[in-house]
């Protein structure tokens, strides 16, 4: 696509790009093109992390910051969107120099010759991980919207970008492969592989519910923590100024689209349970016949055939607000 229309042509028209960003999409399209196909698997991480929240990782249609004003507020899902994000681009670029998809990059050129682990020498084969070349990029063109402004935010969100991409990094892992009589591992070949990105999405989840609320301190290089009772951000720590609205009910300047028709389950007591997903409005049951496979049976070799069962499940959904309540909260 981006071959066909020219590199310049595209870029240019990309809404919220600063100057360096614009120059490093027409000279490296291919990586823009790497990048954009990623953003799919950080949006659907973040959705799947925050699928039984209130706040559930909603994009907005036809908005080009695509979680429209919730990122206006220096909140902690502010801070977890730019982590995950800054994690996503580092692991799609990694992963296309891997796949020789990129003129500009491929394996890991430091991995050649012998090594050693716990269990012993290797020696480096197959294809490494290029992960440096994806933090290196993924921080030239992330950051470089927030080096343009130099204020709190900025410092919030480049200090977050920063926990997202070392989170890729740490959970690299060695993979091996034996050689020798009969299976024997006598000589191993060994490489460096990202593990899935779900692990880098529950790490950030775990940092998300641990954020520490910060100020700026007074000669504005850093942070001082908002509660002296708590400990000081460490550089794995994500932090966030603004406390969070409670996005119960529709409120489009701080971004909450409300949970009105969210799916609730009566039974929990959790954050997916109907009295807190519904912020104590009540719910509505729905009963609702699904049809699912069952009795399932293997038939020779290959072939699986299973009936259809129909079962009939209430599902339960948040009310709205009522008119007049929602009068009085505006």
């Amino acid at each position: 696509y981006i071959g066909a229309l020219g590199a310049r042509v595209i870029c240019d028209n990309i809404p919220g790009l600063v100057n360096k960003q614009r120059q490093l999409c027409q000279r490296y399209p291919d990586i823009m093109q790497s990048v954009g196909e990623g953003a799919k698997d950080w949006i659907r991480e973040c959705q799947h992390q925050f699928r039984h929240h209130r706040w559930n990782c909603s994009t907005l249609d036809r908005d080009h910051t695509v979680f429209g004003r919730v990122m206006l507020r220096s909140s902690r899902e502010a801070a977890f969107v730019y982590a995950i994000s800054s994690a996503g681009v580092v692991y799609a670029i990694t992963r296309a120099c891997s796949q020789g998809d990129l003129k500009a990059c491929s394996c890991d050129p430091l991995k050649r010759g012998r090594s050693k682990d716990e269990r012993g020498e290797f020696d480096w084969g197959g294809c490494s991980d290029n992960i440096n070349y994806g933090i290196r990029f993924a921080k030239a063109f992330v950051d470089a919207k927030e080096k343009k402004v130099k204020d709190a935010r900025a410092l919030m969100n480049l200090h977050n970008n920063r926990c997202g991409r070392m989170a890729v990094k740490r959970f690299l892992k060695l993979e091996c492969k034996c050689h020798g009589v009969s299976g024997s591992c006598t000589l191993r070949t060994c490489w460096l592989a990202m593990s899935d990105f779900r692990k880098t999405g529950d790490y950030l989840r775990k940092k998300y519910n641990g954020a520490i609320q910060v100020t700026m301190n007074q000669d504005g290089t850093g942070f001082t923590v908002a509660n002296k009772n708590f400990r000081k951000p460490t550089k794995t720590d994500l932090v966030y100024f603004e406390n969070s609205p409670d996005y119960c009910v529709m409120d489009k300047s701080a971004g909450s689209l409300g949970t009105a028709g969210r799916v609730c389950n009566k039974m929990s007591r959790g954050t997916d349970g109907c009295e807190v997903m519904c912020c104590g409005r009540g719910y509505d049951t729905t009963r609702v016949t699904r049809v699912t496979k069952c009795e399932c049976k293997f038939h020779w070799c290959c072939a699986v055939r299973c009936k259809e069962c129909e079962d009939t499940v209430d599902v339960h959904t948040c009310k709205a607000l009522k008119r007049a309540e929602w009068l009085d909260q505006t």
